[in-house]
């Protein structure tokens, strides 16, 4: 069983290299320069930018790339970020923002090990709260807090994970009642397919493709939770993001342009609530709409077409009556898989709400 496992994981991971070459997912010196916009810091390797307004001025919680030396794999073990620098800018215009340095690492936080990826942060009552996945010392994949006095940090971690959390890519929406809503998830390395069960599903060796829904079967979904008064756990079970194609049915597995993989983002825009996504291994960021905070979304289109390195992932935040796409590539380093850097373009709806969608480079 091991033999055949590990010649099916070398053949998926031969599969996704060629996939970036057909692409054209590496960066060439003429795309470099055609780039619609530049790294917002070159000092340290940034990605998964999530963007907020505080006060007037613009918070960006990204991910820290390091090269941790890990070889690459469908696990992700080479994004083996161990901290969290906050960025900030006074206007989107900007040629590039500020590093306020080290704001929360993974030895300060007691039930984490190792695998700080993607975090988003909220505000409420002057209070910052930061989220954060990571892998426990059992290396299954959690949720975590940390609360701050200040947008840029320093942030205290809660000495446990929050209740019932797993995967990864947490992202919360402060709506107009006064709720917030955490989304959250990710497939293959992100862990979501081994919770099918409602409980952690192991496998040794370990492979992201086990527990994947068959091709003809509904999606694999992002999860939404309600966040308690405190901010600090779960008010509630988490539920499917339910995305719906044309025709009012679940996007299927085998929709790979289409159905959900990773990186979550919700905003608002002329009460409509705008789920936003990447595709993952197609490299898309695609949104679906819907009227609620818990959907179901009906698919809406893309976002911003592929761009440079492997993994796809943004925020949507509006400053000042304009709205702005935060993402990243791998421009910086050229690297295939990660070392990104963090950007930020304008971003348009048309008459109808639909987003137009992006081209990275001319």
């Amino acid at each position: 069983m091991e033999k055949v496992e590990s010649k099916c994981v070398r053949q998926k991971i031969s599969g996704l290299k060629n996939i970036i070459k057909k692409n054209n997912l590496i960066m060439s010196e003429e795309k470099k320069l055609n780039a619609i916009s530049a790294p917002l810091v070159t000092d340290i390797y940034t990605a998964d930018p999530s963007a907020h307004v505080f006060n007037g001025k613009i918070y960006i919680y990204p991910s820290h790339d390091i090269d941790a030396g890990d070889a690459f794999d469908d696990l992700g073990s080479h994004f083996a970020m161990e901290d969290y620098h906050i960025l900030s800018m006074d206007t989107p215009a900007d040629s590039s923002a500020v590093d306020n340095g080290v704001a929360l690492h993974v030895k300060d936080v007691k039930w984490a090990e190792r695998q700080m990826w993607a975090p988003d942060a909220a505000e409420k009552d002057g209070k910052y709260y930061l989220y954060f996945p990571a892998k426990d010392h059992d290396g299954i994949f959690r949720i975590g807090v940390a609360v701050s006095d200040s947008p840029t940090g320093p942030f205290i971690p809660q000495p446990e994970a929050i209740k019932n959390s797993f995967s990864i890519d947490p992202a919360v929406l402060k709506d107009e009642d006064g709720n917030y809503y955490m989304y959250f998830g990710g497939i293959w390395g992100g862990q979501l397919q081994r919770w099918r069960t409602g409980t952690f599903k192991a496998e040794q060796p370990e492979s992201p493709f086990a527990f994947l829904p068959e091709k003809n079967e509904p999606a694999l979904c992002a999860k939404v939770a309600k966040l308690t008064n405190d901010l600090l756990e779960f008010a509630e079970a988490p539920k499917d993001v339910v995305i719906l194609d044309e025709n009012g049915k679940p996007l299927l597995q085998g929709d790979t342009d289409r159905r959900f993989f990773e990186a979550s983002w919700m905003h608002k825009y002329k009460g409509k609530y705008y789920f936003s996504y990447s595709t993952g291994d197609t490299h898309f960021l695609c949104y679906a709409t819907g009227d609620n905070p818990y959907g179901p979304f009906t698919y809406g289109g893309r976002i911003l077409e592929p761009v440079i390195g492997w993994t796809s992932h943004h925020s949507i935040v509006e400053f000042k009556g304009k709205w702005y796409l935060f993402y990243h590539d791998s421009s910086l380093s050229n690297d295939i898989t990660h070392l990104r850097c963090v950007k930020v373009t304008e971003l348009e709806y048309d008459e109808n709400g639909k987003i137009k969608t992006i081209v990275p480079y001319k």
